[in-house]
């Protein structure tokens, strides 16, 4: 299959076939990564990749940063604390000053969902063959986490061939602040299109029942009747294969939504307890920052028996650079 995606703003409309492509890309990527002097591949050279940060960000920034270096490209790193912002400039004139410097890639992530796609749809109407990848938007998608939590679950069952169909009728749980998750969204994009069974589980303020009509919606054949929601976590861990639990987004929490960090630990932390629930094998994953001791425990973190954690550090340079290479060598005319 040729890569026909200038931009990637969701998952939710991702094939099979293009998952497995963005896994295989990757998983050739990690043979650089792996080198012991140069880990560098001339694929991006020449070109220009800019990352627009709207939002605070570490890892994700930091990981694009690498990856596009690690590709060969020239980067531009914009913030938005000391830019043209405070003075007054909208998002789009920010993105089009980019463009004129020569930016052929733009990694977006902002506070407010929609705009990585504005910013896609400003471009295309101005007939600029730029690609524009959402590095995370308010609380509706953050892809390429997603992508590469795919890779680490896919790359622990088979590190030779990661891909989709290994999560067939594999269960996984996905356990916290749902409701505040752009990863939890693009994740359940991902591992429903695998075959998975993926089980939802937070206290009902974090994740209403609505959730789960919304996310079982028709989309591109794939079966999403393999959704379920709990309001307890033991159902969810229960024989599960992996668990990822995610971060109490404290900051967007606008409402009283938890009597306390403490309450929410007792009912919904991941412990050593907890995990005898699973399946003898499971793995864990977060995608990052953690609240030590709130939605797991720092001795599970740990643990390189039973963490993913440092995996998915790792994995997502190498994601990360799959998708710059992709985006910048499509086929797309469009």
């Amino acid at each position: 299959m040729t890569w026909t995606r200038r931009h990637i703003l969701s998952l939710a409309d991702f094939t099979p076939a293009e998952y497995d492509i963005v896994l295989q890309t990757a998983n050739s990527f990690q043979g650089v990564l792996a080198r012991g002097a140069v880990k560098k591949v001339p694929t991006l050279q020449g070109r220009v990749v800019a990352n627009l940060f709207f939002e605070s960000s570490t890892r994700t920034r930091s990981s694009f940063e690498l990856a596009a270096k690690r590709l060969s490209a020239d980067t531009l790193n914009f913030a938005a604390a000391t830019s043209s912002l405070t003075k007054g400039e909208t998002i789009l004139d920010t993105a089009k000053t980019y463009l004129a410097m020569g930016a052929d890639l733009m990694v977006i992530r902002h506070k407010q969902a929609g705009v990585p796609h504005a910013i896609a749809a400003e471009m295309d109407a101005m007939g600029m063959k730029v690609g524009i990848l959402n590095a995370g938007d308010g609380q509706h998608e953050h892809p390429s986490q997603a992508l590469l939590d795919l890779l680490t679950i896919c790359a622990t069952i088979d590190p030779v061939d990661p891909r989709l169909e290994l999560l067939k009728d594999k269960k996984i749980a996905i356990v916290g602040d749902i409701l505040h998750s752009r990863v939890a969204r693009s994740n359940i994009w991902s591992l429903t299109a695998s075959g998975a069974q993926v089980h939802l589980a937070a206290p009902p303020t974090l994740l209403p029942a609505e959730f789960a009509d919304y996310c079982r919606e028709p989309r591109a054949g794939i079966d999403t009747s393999n959704l379920c929601v709990h309001w307890q976590v033991e159902p969810a861990l229960k024989d599960a294969d992996f668990v990822m639990t995610l971060r109490l987004q404290q900051e967007r929490m606008t409402d009283h939504l938890l009597p306390s960090l403490r309450e929410y630990h007792q009912h919904y932390g991941i412990t050593r307890d907890r995990l005898k629930l699973c399946h003898p094998d499971v793995k864990i994953l977060h995608p990052g920052p953690t609240n030590r001791g709130v939605e797991i425990t720092s001795d599970l973190m740990d643990d390189l028996s039973l963490s993913l954690i440092s995996e998915q550090v790792n994995n997502g340079v190498a994601i990360r650079m799959a998708l710059l290479y992709l985006m910048g060598n499509t086929k797309d005319t469009n």
